[in-house]
C-alpha cells in the first residue's frame, strides 16, 4: 500500500485554496494557493517518543506558543486534527 501525502496540515487542517492570478491587462488564469508546509519531528514528553508530522508554519508557532506538542494536543479541537493526531490525543489524553 502506498500512502500519498496530501498538502494538508495534519495539526491545523489546513489545504490549498482556489484562486486566480491577475495579469496587468486583468486576464484571470486559475491557481492554488498551497500551504507553507514543512516535515518535523516533534519528541512528545508523555509517550517519550519522537512523532512525524506535516505541519504548517502557522501550527510549528502555535505549537511552540503552547510549550510544546502534549500542551497543543490536549487543548485542540477534534474536527481539525488528522486521523494519526487524533489517535495521538486519545493516547496522550489517557495517559496524563
Amino acid at each position: 500500500m502506498v500512502n500519498i501525502m496530501s498538502k494538508r496540515c495534519e495539526l491545523t487542517g489546513i489545504s490549498p485554496l482556489k484562486g486566480h492570478n491577475v495579469s496587468h491587462a486583468k486576464n484571470k488564469t486559475k491557481r492554488r494557493f498551497l500551504p507553507n508546509l514543512k516535515k518535523v519531528n516533534f519528541k512528545s514528553d508523555i509517550l517519550k517518543k519522537n512523532i512525524k508530522l506535516n505541519v504548517t508554519n502557522a501550527a510549528l508557532r502555535t505549537v511552540d506558543f503552547k510549550g510544546g506538542l502534549d500542551k497543543y494536543l490536549l487543548t485542540a479541537k477534534k474536527n481539525k486534527l488528522s486521523e494519526k493526531v487524533k489517535k495521538l490525543k486519545a493516547f496522550i489524553s489517557s495517559k496524563s
